[in-house]
């Protein structure tokens, strides 16, 4: 699928999946405590489809697709027909309001839970934690070699790659001593630490990693499938060689040999492949040729399959992914408020902040990776949602709660005043936030 495109109906999947059950907490509550709904939308602006349901509630689908609401019966709104005085939204106890308004967070959280155990039942492709160290890095002065297998972060056991890297991206914000615990290629078991205190304040993490050097260990240079008929077959290589050398220029994983081929080959399509067989060097020529394999784009080839790298499935059953979808919405959920402690106290660069088109960009990428990082991506998106509307600005789920709580202390509600006053500010602040996450994701776009 092509990338724009995907992008955009990734990202379309995402919202109407999310807003629709995060507006659906909304009304589902509301009509459990007796107020009447009049209109359920999907998206804002003009209607593209609607109906009106048998309970007399308008449903529809608007054209801008960045959100969506539930309209009450709301006195502040209008006149109310006396009949219909018991179904108003204000006329409702306080506690009912809160439950209302907090029932669309709860139900982001609940999604979580639930695309979280979809993740772990259907499981998520990924290979084994096997890293290497970018020399003179920060990982690589800690002690990181090639080869080395992550058993553990911070004292918590991983299992694969995107497990380990996702601990290490959490330890990054706060930038403290990382303990890692690690296995090497001989299979003897090392405690490093990372020191991440020596990495500068208020950048962003992909800045941080590059400082820090820690990366998947390059997938070794050994064929696994040498295609008939094609130049390597004719040229005598075979499954389970080892290439060492393309032209003279050694070669020390299959990512640098696919970069040497096509430059090699451009130069003279003979090339001079030594490869290591049994124990045994062997000098090969292969003739490389222009072809497309598998709807690839037109390149030079010479026919061989690699050995990929070890994979790894995070799968559980049906019980066991229950217990551990809980304890990834935790985990994840305390990432997210360390790292808004983080941005708010300065520590944290709010460069890592990601809009619409980031979103977009992470939404084609993971469905393209396969359901199970799909579902992850869908719970990590819900449960972000669920805590930016708890947050205690005005024009959020969290600022209509505040609001509430101010009544319950104070035995009467926030004067209106008051309440128009922070609509204005909650605006302010969100279009503040929306406009510093739209501006990273544009300025990811242009050259460093």
């Amino acid at each position: 699928m092509n990338s724009v495109f995907g992008s955009v109906f990734w990202l379309l999947v995402t919202l109407g999946v999310l807003v629709t059950f995060h507006e659906f907490g909304h009304y589902w509550v509301a009509r459990r405590c007796g107020v009447k709904v009049l209109r359920f939308s999907v998206g804002f602006g003009k209607a593209i489809w609607k109906r009106i349901g048998k309970d007399g509630t308008e449903y529809q689908v608007a054209m801008i697709p960045l959100g969506g609401y539930v309209k009450m019966l709301d006195a502040r709104e209008g006149e109310v027909d006396p009949a219909l005085a018991g179904q108003e939204f204000t006329a409702k106890p306080v506690w009912q309001r809160i439950a209302i308004v907090a029932a669309g967070p709860a139900f982001n959280l609940i999604f979580t839970l639930f695309a979280f155990w979809l993740m772990f039942l259907v499981g998520k492709p990924d290979i084994a934690p096997v890293v290497a160290a970018t020399p003179k890095s920060i990982a690589a002065e800690a002690g990181v070699r090639t080869g080395d297998r992550i058993l553990s972060v911070d004292g918590r056991e991983v299992a694969t790659l995107s497990d380990s890297m996702d601990a290490v991206v959490n330890a990054l914000l706060g930038r403290d001593p990382l303990p890692m615990q690690v296995r090497g290629s001989d299979g003897a078991t090392r405690n490093l630490v990372l020191p991440l205190n020596q990495l500068p304040a208020g950048q962003d993490i992909g800045q941080y990693l590059d400082e820090l050097g820690l990366k998947p260990a390059p997938t070794p240079a050994v064929v696994g499938v040498v295609l008939p008929g094609k130049p390597a077959s004719v040229g005598g290589m075979q499954g389970g060689d080892r290439i060492k050398s393309l032209n003279g220029t050694a070669v020390d994983s299959y990512e640098e040999f696919q970069r040497l081929v096509p430059q090699e080959a451009a130069k003279s399509p003979t090339l001079a492949i030594v490869v290591d067989r049994n124990g045994s060097t062997l000098p090969l020529s292969v003739t490389a040729r222009m072809e497309s394999l598998e709807g690839q784009p037109t390149n030079w080839v010479i026919g061989v399959q690699f050995t990929q790298r070890e994979p790894a499935v995070l799968r559980y059953g049906p019980l066991k992914a229950i217990g551990a979808s809980f304890e990834m919405t935790w985990n994840s959920a305390a990432s997210t408020f360390n790292m808004i402690g983080k941005m708010l106290t300065g520590q944290a660069s709010t460069k890592n902040l990601s809009g619409v088109i980031g979103i977009a960009q992470v939404a084609n990428a993971s469905a393209n990776m396969g359901i199970g990082w799909f579902f992850s991506f869908l719970a990590l998106v819900s449960l972000s949602l669920a805590i930016l509307n708890l947050m205690p600005i005005p024009v959020l789920d969290g600022g209509w709660l505040l609001y509430y709580l101010i009544e319950l202390v104070k035995g009467s509600p926030v004067s209106e005043r008051a309440m128009m006053a922070g609509q204005y500010v909650g605006l302010v602040m969100l279009f503040t936030l929306m406009g510093l996450a739209f501006y990273n994701d544009i300025h990811r776009f242009l050259p460093s």
